[in-house]
Parts: structure tokens; sequence; C-alpha cells
């Protein structure tokens, strides 16, 4: 068998006035991610690691911030859009792993809903996703409060 590995990462500051998504979760905190789509770090990362598995660089280069048609853009649309390079690729997603970077908030009780809804836009049974969530004990942006950082491997397998 074939297969090919990618590994995605994003952080987004947190500020005041935006909504808090995650996993294509509305999770309530006073704070949201900032940026130019809904912020949505665990699904740009998601599409980092799918788009670096496929040798097609990185979500800036699909999805630009320069573009007023990602303006706001769910994070769950971009991730379709890459679900659909890969699907045109001749690959399958065998795997998916996620690590989540939040001092606040606890994210435990949203985690089932993220990986639902990640395996639903991927197609991929739940036995092929995981998802973490970590403090960063106190340090860097991250354990300051100040942003959520996300990490994501995934792996392809030829045909499938």
């Amino acid at each position: 068998m074939e297969y090919k590995v990618g590994i995605g990462y994003d952080i987004h500051r947190l500020v005041a006035g935006r909504k808090l998504f995650l996993g294509g979760v509305e999770i309530p905190y006073p704070k949201g991610l900032l940026g130019h789509s809904d912020g949505d770090a665990l699904m740009h990362a998601l599409c980092d690691a799918l788009l670096g598995a496929l040798a097609l660089g990185d979500i800036g280069e699909h999805f630009p911030d320069t573009d007023p048609q990602y303006k706001g853009a769910a994070g769950s649309r971009l991730l379709k859009q890459v679900k659909a390079m890969v699907d045109k690729s001749g690959y399958t997603i065998n795997n998916v792993d996620i690590v989540i970077i939040a001092q606040e908030p606890g994210l435990t009780p949203f985690k089932q809903q993220m990986k639902e809804n990640i395996c639903g836009l991927l197609d991929i049974t739940r036995e092929r996703a995981n998802i973490k969530a970590k403090t960063n004990e106190g340090l860097d942006a991250a354990g300051n409060k100040e942003a959520i950082a996300t990490y994501a491997l995934v792996s392809l397998v030829k045909g499938g």
C-alpha cells in the first residue's frame, strides 16, 4: 500500500467580539478567534495537513485572506473543498489525529461534537479520528489565554 502523511498547524489570537468556533462547534466563551474567515484553528490545521499530504501547498495558497469570498467563511466550507481535492487524488483518508492547545475554555465537553463534524465532513468512521485537548500550563500565548493553537496529522492511503 502507498501512504502519504501530512501535518498541519494553526494559531489564532483570542479577541472580544467574536464567536469561538473549533471543529465547527460554537463554544460559549467571551472571546473568539481572530481571522479573515471564522478563525476555526482546528479546521484550518486539518486543511493544512491534508494539503501537505497531497503536496498541494497550504491553506493560505488556496484560500487567501486577501480574497473577499473567504471573509467570515466557515472552516467546514474550506475543509469540504480540501476533501474534494483528496477525493480527486486517488487517495483516501486513513486517519486523523488532532491536538488543540487552549488554556481556556475547557474543551472536553465539545470534543465529541467536533469529532462527529470532522468525520461527517471527511466521510470517515469515528475509529479513524481522534481529538485531544491540552493546556499549555500557563506558557506562551495559548497558555496565557491569548490564543488557541491546533496541530493536525493525517495519513492517506492510495485507493481504499
